[in-house]
């Protein structure tokens, strides 16, 4: 323990230097984004989310735990889980004719990977959180990298009708990504602040709209409203909580969903279904958590989040946020075992389809184990 609380010490001297050498990095990098100023910094000020200088959850945080920086250091770096796969994620990769005819009826999505997913509603392309680049990070070749390339190369990517993000952490707002995907002439969705980012990045201010809770803009009879989360913000090392997040609710003539986000367990849900429920579909991270409250105050476990979507009325859920990237203290798919542990106990329907797989609710998909992986095993044949 002596050796493992000096090598401790060691590592969080390393880190401040590292810390130090990031933030100067930091500020000249185009990929961190901006900062809230000005005209914007008029507008955020106005939101009653926002106080004493920064966005709030609507629960007050978590005392801070004593010893709670040693454990995550001694977490990140000793912990014993399988935190990558063993063997290649089994993709089914997505051919670009798929999207070439109008969009039929219905409700139907595609995981992408991580949070990232692809949904048709009531005839309406929508992509969350979507990330393609192979690092989740400012800097590619740095940083948390991809288990498995994307099932759909970004330049086959079909035009859709809005990109929803949920917040503006590097796994779910990309800077190449919102790039290529406004040259397509997508419309970006963004919560409330954010879109100082997207400025600096040259987008054009009539490709994108910041949104508050509450507040929804209907694109071909869809309605897409911004919604309550528990969680935070920052793409810099001192800027945290100074741009907004979020969850989506979308209501179409025929069909309801919704997309949690980053988000902590709390009552939201429940607000959430009984102003805008019930929902067909739900689509709700499962993944990337560790132990403590700093953590479940803005990331689920895998069981909490099986009781959102009870709470949230759904019919269907997806299960995202696992199997792309290490961000989380647990094995790469404990979230998707326990997850289908909680579902399984409370009779759920919940859809665990391979990264690429089409789901349509309201049709018997069937899921498959494709995560129990052998080492030395080419899961692409499975």
């Amino acid at each position: 323990m002596r050796i493992i609380k000096g090598i401790t010490k060691i590592l969080i001297l390393v880190l401040i230097i590292i810390g130090a050498s990031v933030g100067l990095f930091m500020n000249f990098a185009p990929s961190v984004g901006g900062d809230v100023e000005g005209e914007r910094l008029a507008r955020v000020e106005k939101s009653p989310h926002h106080k004493d200088g920064e966005f709030d959850n609507v629960l007050p945080p978590s005392p801070t735990e004593p010893g709670w920086i040693r454990e995550q250091i001694e977490g990140q770096f000793f912990g014993d889980e399988q935190r990558y796969p063993p063997a290649p994620i089994p993709l089914v990769e997505i051919p670009a004719g798929l999207f070439e005819a109008p969009v039929e009826p219905g409700l139907r999505a595609i995981w992408l990977g991580h949070a990232s997913s692809y949904l048709e509603i009531d005839g309406v392309r929508i992509l969350i959180d979507p990330v393609f680049s192979d690092y989740a990070s400012p800097l590619q070749g740095m940083g948390p990298k991809r288990f498995h390339k994307s099932p759909i190369d970004l330049t086959n990517v079909p035009e859709v009708d809005a990109v929803l993000i949920s917040h503006d952490h590097y796994d779910h707002l990309d800077m190449e990504t919102i790039k290529a995907l406004v040259a397509k002439g997508a419309r970006i969705f963004v919560p409330l602040g954010a879109g100082t980012h997207l400025d600096r990045w040259d987008i054009p201010a009539d490709a994108y709209t910041e949104f508050d809770w509450g507040q929804s803009q209907a694109i071909n009879g869809v309605q897409i409203i911004s919604t309550e989360a528990r969680h935070y913000s920052g793409r810099g090392l001192m800027n945290q909580r100074e741009t907004f997040w979020s969850s989506w609710t979308l209501i179409g003539p025929e069909h309801r969903a919704y997309y949690s986000g980053d988000t902590g367990y709390s009552g939201h849900f429940v607000r959430i279904a009984r102003e805008y429920g019930p929902f067909d579909l739900s689509i709700i991270k499962i993944g990337a958590y560790g132990p403590g409250a700093a953590w479940t105050d803005v990331h689920m476990s895998a069981e909490d989040a099986v009781q959102a979507h009870v709470d949230l009325g759904a019919k269907e859920m997806l299960p995202v946020h696992w199997s792309t990237f290490n961000l989380g203290f647990h094995a790469w798919n404990e979230p998707i075992e326990l997850a289908r542990a909680a579902a399984d106990k409370q009779n759920i329907l919940m859809h665990a389809p391979r990264v690429g797989e089409l789901v349509e609710a309201g049709t018997n998909f069937r899921s498959i184990v494709w995560w129990d992986l052998k080492a030395g095993e080419d899961a692409r044949d499975r």
